[in-house]
């Protein structure tokens, strides 16, 4: 299996690009199977998650053109129902968006239990309530789950917890509901309005996202759209971190800033001068930082995403940084990688507590998933010696082009088998 290698201690330099965001996405692209149209989405990641979204929709029946590097046009017209297998799905937790899609437009589907990256609990309550009350049955048996309706019918929806996909699944059956649904406690993130506005463009009317209540009036039909994917902030915080966590100077561009105030903010705190300019942040660091303490919240609050990259670099700043895991239990998998190349950390449930070491020591690590990888990378940026990564394809779901994008920042990384 592909591995990489890091030599570390070179300082980033340059400028980097920020790709479209995998969390809009990985929900988007199921979305156009509403359309029962051509759909082009323009700004899409280069990454796994896409790649197998992609096959999916060939494997239902759709069409599926690859234009250029990230631009795909995806007719669905030929699409007749959905049934996603246990294979096809089994490393893709954005599977279950065809659940809201296909229930919207078909009124019934069939899905495998969704895969991913194993983080903690993850459940599927919330949809399930969101389902049922638009008029579904839902029936979870042997890992396939089952929604079907005879008519769906809008109602008000009051999430127990602000579930980003649960507001999106909600969302997506119930443009074609008859009636008005509204969604109290939504999920506030920006890939939530990034969905929210390519529905739109295709017909639907939904208002509010980006608020804790969303308004969606049911259509009867959607139609082909042309759609432009928003900058991935989780993409553009790692890169932050990294420039930081090597005392670089770097410009990441394409970026919505005020969806990165809250990495910006502790950045800040740590001693990291940002200079704001447009679609574009300049990172500038020396070191030593300071170390700060973080809790995870849902948005605007500082992201989950984020915290496991964000640790690697508390881990050689000066002092006691403590991260509070609000989210997700299993996001401290990474910690013992980090313990063998020299960190100082203690891990109290969901609590941290990183005493900040002078540097970290190259070591042979493994991600365990996605942000973990991100993390172990920024870890070996800044070790001393030769850092090896393997589980890499954990990373190659979230990040389009990571080890372009380093190389051409200075770093020294290679991939070996």
């Amino acid at each position: 299996m592909e591995k990489l290698i890091i030599e570390g201690g070179k300082k980033l330099q340059g400028k980097v690009e920020v790709s479209g965001f995998k969390n809009a996405a990985v929900a988007i692209i199921p979305a156009a199977v509403l359309a029962a149209d051509v759909c082009t989405i323009e700004n899409l990641p280069n990454i796994s998650d896409v790649q197998i979204l992609s096959k999916l929709l060939t494997d239902l029946g759709a069409k599926v053109v690859k234009k250029g590097s990230n631009t795909l046009e995806i007719d669905t017209s030929q699409i007749n129902n959905c049934f996603i297998d246990y294979e096809s799905a089994k490393d893709l937790r954005a599977s279950y968006y065809f659940l809201g899609a296909a229930l919207g437009r078909f009124k019934k589907a069939r899905v495998v239990y969704p895969g991913g990256c194993c983080i903690g609990n993850r459940p599927i309550d919330q949809h399930v309530k969101g389902f049922e009350a638009l008029g579904a049955k839902v029936n979870i048996e042997h890992g396939i789950i089952s929604v079907e309706a005879e008519k769906l019918v809008g109602a008000e929806i009051y999430l127990d917890v602000a579930s980003v996909g649960a507001t999106i699944n909600i969302m997506l059956a119930a443009t074609m509901a008859e009636g008005v649904t509204i969604i109290e406690n939504a999920a506030k993130e920006p890939h939530i309005v990034d969905v929210a506005n390519f529905l739109n463009c295709m017909g639907a009317k939904v208002r509010g996202a980006g608020t804790d209540t969303i308004k969606i009036q049911g259509v009867k039909k959607l139609k082909g759209c042309q759609h432009s994917v928003i900058p991935d902030q989780i993409e553009a915080g790692t890169y932050m971190i990294a420039a930081a966590a090597t005392g670089g100077d770097v410009v990441v561009s394409n970026v919505i800033p005020k969806h990165l105030e809250a990495i910006t903010a502790k950045l800040r705190e740590m001693g990291v001068e940002i200079i704001e300019n447009g679609d574009s942040l300049r990172v500038r660091a020396m070191h030593p930082l300071r170390n700060v303490n973080i809790k995870t919240l849902v948005y605007p609050g500082f992201p989950t995403d984020l915290q496991q990259p964000m640790s690697s670099l508390l881990t050689i700043a000066k002092g006691t940084g403590v991260i509070t895991e609000t989210i997700f239990e299993g996001r401290f998998k990474h910690v013992d990688e980090l313990k063998r190349m020299g960190a100082n950390v203690k891990v109290e449930g969901r609590v941290a507590i990183i005493q900040g070491v002078q540097k970290l020591m190259g070591a042979k690590v493994a991600a365990s998933d996605l942000r973990a990888g991100a993390a172990l990378i920024v870890a070996a940026l800044t070790a001393e010696g030769a850092t090896e990564i393997e589980n890499v394809h954990y990373i190659y779901r979230g990040y389009d082009q990571i080890c372009e994008k380093f190389a051409a920042l200075g770093a020294k990384i290679s991939k070996t088998y």
